[in-house]
């Protein structure tokens, strides 16, 4: 069986918790940042958890991400 291979696009995107969750980085940090609050500025550098209907594609993109992303 040949290996699988890793979409790079999802690689930058995603990665693995410890305990096998799948966070993601938020969106609205790059364009107007000037006049957005900066207390959401801060709370959009934080990880969220990846929505739970996107997380099969994910986990199809990433086929190694959760054994070796600890």
């Amino acid at each position: 069986m040949p290996k699988m291979k890793t979409h790079k696009g999802a690689a930058k995107r995603f990665r693995f918790t410890g305990t096998g969750k799948i966070v993601q980085s938020q969106g609205r940090k790059g364009h107007f940042r000037r006049r957005k609050a900066g207390r959401l500025l801060q709370q959009l550098d934080k990880l969220k958890e990846t929505h739970s209907g996107n997380r099969h594609m994910v986990g199809v993109a990433l086929p190694y991400g959760a054994k070796h992303g600890r």
